[in-house]
């Protein structure tokens, strides 16, 4: 408990730290202004920061190298699967279009010969996904073990990344996501507390911004809250891990035919969860009345 306490207040302060700098001064891209850079219109039709999620993996990666009880492999894992994820998904954030959406669409795309940004951050987070897995190591005592270990543990930091991605599309939603599974991950054992801990505290002290609709996660936020969720997953024994990532596996495939967003505000208990602390839906427009309506009354 202290490690999970210690290590979220250390997120939250250098999530904090970072997002006030980031907004006071938006750094520029190519010559671009830094507001025309991270800003974006969310689902209202208002203007959004993408900053949030370059402080979040600020704030994650800081209070991960300064949180106690993390062996030395497992916090160079965490810097690189969050750090990865988080660099990959900036790239994707800022060079992306709407071109081509979800593995489908990436995929498709690459298969035509077109590399996509979003394919480069699928392969990407997927090696780096791997390596960090590696980095951190298993406990099998013979080499095919580890191996195994080191491939499903990538798969489940790589699919934990895409997963939460396919969240980020209404205010804190990929946040209350990111806690509501980090909670019991933090539960499972001290390895996985230390693991979640400073991305957990990241998430909570940037959640008001998110909530507040004057920032979002982005990619870069998104896939990084997930990669380090999905490191503390592949920590878990190997039945539990492989149970991880078959869920992982299938919510990702159900993501190509179902729209989360209708099946959330389907679910009278998701639909009130997804909306606690946010604002209310934007009223429908007036109706225009027909030409016969404006007949009659003239």
């Amino acid at each position: 408990m202290k490690t999970l306490i210690v290590g979220g207040l250390l997120g939250a302060v250098a999530a904090r730290a970072a997002y006030t700098a980031l907004t006071r001064r938006p750094p520029g891209v190519g010559g671009r202004d830094g507001e025309e850079v991270w800003g974006r219109t969310n689902h209202r039709g208002e203007p959004v920061t993408l900053l949030e999620g370059p402080a979040f993996v600020a704030g994650a990666v800081a209070g991960g190298l300064a949180v106690p009880g993390l062996p030395g492999r497992v916090r160079a894992a965490a810097l690189l699967a969050g750090t990865g994820a988080g660099v990959l998904g900036a790239y994707d954030d800022l060079a992306g279009s709407a071109s081509s959406r979800g593995f489908k669409g990436h995929l498709g795309a690459l298969a035509r010969g077109e590399v996509t940004s979003g394919a480069v951050k699928i392969l990407g987070i997927g090696a780096t996904g791997l390596a960090a897995a590696a980095v951190a190591g298993s406990p099998a005592p013979t080499a095919a073990g580890r191996a195994f270990d080191a491939v499903t543990g990538g798969a489940v930091v790589a699919a934990a990344a895409n997963l939460m991605n396919l969240f980020d599309l209404r205010p804190g939603r990929a946040i209350k996501v990111g806690l509501l599974a980090g909670a019991p991950l933090a539960a499972t054992g001290p390895a996985q507390a230390a693991v979640v801990a400073a991305p957990l505290g990241a998430a909570v002290a940037l959640l008001p911004e998110d909530l507040g609709e004057r920032a979002m996660l982005g990619d870069a936020g998104a896939n990084a809250l997930g990669a380090l969720l999905g490191l503390a997953a592949a920590r878990l024994p190997r039945g539990p891990r492989l149970a991880v990532l078959a869920g992982l596996v299938g919510l990702n495939a159900a993501s190509e035919f179902v729209s989360f967003t209708k099946v959330i505000a389907g679910n009278p208990v998701l639909n009130r969860l997804d909306m606690l602390g946010r604002r209310p839906p934007a009223a429908p427009p007036p109706a225009q009345p027909t030409a016969g309506e404006v007949a009659e009354t003239a």
